[in-house]
């Protein structure tokens, strides 16, 4: 069995923001420092971020484009357009949840994920317009009924730019938002592709989001499966401080990780060997995390190499503590080596 520590890693401003952002539904107050530290590493020329109504324009655009009548490579016949009638319906919709506060949905608004063009109608509906409690209810039904890659888009283009935009706007996340967040791991495949990952690809993504959209980590239980994938994915991914947030925070989950993961995550700190830039405590302490509930998985080489890291990246309080935990455990190959008593 593995090896599991008492030991509490450093507490800095925002361990205690996050929280925070747990207990009051994504209120949180961000250390102008730590957020200081954040921004060295954000991407400066980031991609532009795409919503449903980007790429329901998109395909507008090319239908328009196309000459002559798009015909169906099924059945021959002309491609179906929206009737008026069932425009005119989706747009009283949007009406009714531009105001929604409580109580039924529309009938009409229920059936939307058993439609085949069902982004094209969720787009009449104006999403953008949509109220707190209304997404959250969008998102119980949409979390519920379409498949994960369908749910992964939605969670893309229209949950995650709406809770972006309201941390940026407010400086807290609205509770019904944060709400629809946590109903959105009811997926967590899409969730972690459709949220999470998108959001630490971006290279943008601030502390504040870090700590708001973390603490649903930290609440929720979360497969190993899809946690692992995510943290394999982080570890390739081109480094920013927002990135050793979420790992930190699903290491503290305790998982039994398979090996090629582990060894994935020890590759992405090693690489900052080179690295002359002065790293953010956000980065030591995700270390410091990784080798708390794994020292002992780790082999003699692998620590040996992390010894070697912390002479190239010190931290004056954190690294003599990873420096006590390395030392302080017997190494996986060294306990895969113990003699076995042969009988004559």
């Amino acid at each position: 069995p593995r090896e599991r520590t008492s030991d509490k890693p450093i507490r800095t401003p925002w361990c205690r923001n996050q929280r925070n952002a747990t207990s009051t539904g994504g209120e949180v107050d961000v250390d102008p420092e730590d957020e200081k530290a954040i921004e060295m590493f954000m991407n400066k020329n980031p991609p532009l971020r795409r919503t449903l109504a980007d790429i329901i324009m998109e395909k507008i655009t090319e239908k328009q484009t196309e000459v002559g009548t798009v015909m169906s490579e099924a059945s021959g016949r002309a491609a179906p357009q929206l009737d008026p009638r069932v425009l005119e319906v989706y747009r009283g919709v949007s009406k009714v949840l531009s105001k929604y506060r409580s109580g039924k949905l529309p009938k009409a608004f229920k059936i939307i994920p058993a439609l085949s063009n069902w982004e094209q109608v969720l787009y009449l509906t104006e999403p953008e317009t949509w109220t707190a409690a209304a997404m959250y209810q969008a998102t119980r039904i949409f979390s519920s009924n379409l498949k994960e890659r369908m749910a992964q888009r939605f969670y893309n283009l229209v949950l995650l730019p709406r809770i972006r935009d309201d941390i940026a706007e407010f400086k807290r996340l609205n509770f019904h938002l944060y709400s629809a967040l946590k109903k959105a791991l009811f997926k967590p495949g899409a969730w972690f592709k459709g949220i999470l990952l998108p959001l630490c690809e971006s290279g943008t993504c601030t502390l504040r989001e870090a700590i708001v959209i973390g603490s649903i980590i930290t609440r929720c239980s979360i497969p190993v499966l899809h946690s692992s994938a995510a943290m394999l994915k982080i570890a390739e991914m081109e480094y920013n401080g927002a990135n050793s947030i979420f790992l930190r925070l699903l290491l503290d989950k305790k998982y039994a990780l398979p090996f090629r993961v582990l060894d994935a995550l020890l590759a992405h700190f090693l690489t900052f060997r080179a690295d002359r830039r002065t790293l953010p405590v956000l980065w030591h302490q995700s270390l410091l995390t990784l080798v708390q509930r794994y020292k002992a998985d780790l082999s003699s080489e692998q620590k040996e190499a992390l010894l070697e890291l912390l002479k190239c990246q010190t931290h004056a309080q954190i690294s003599p503590e990873i420096r006590r935990e390395l030392q302080s455990a017997e190494s996986r190959d060294l306990e895969d080596a113990t003699p076995v008593m042969t009988v004559d």
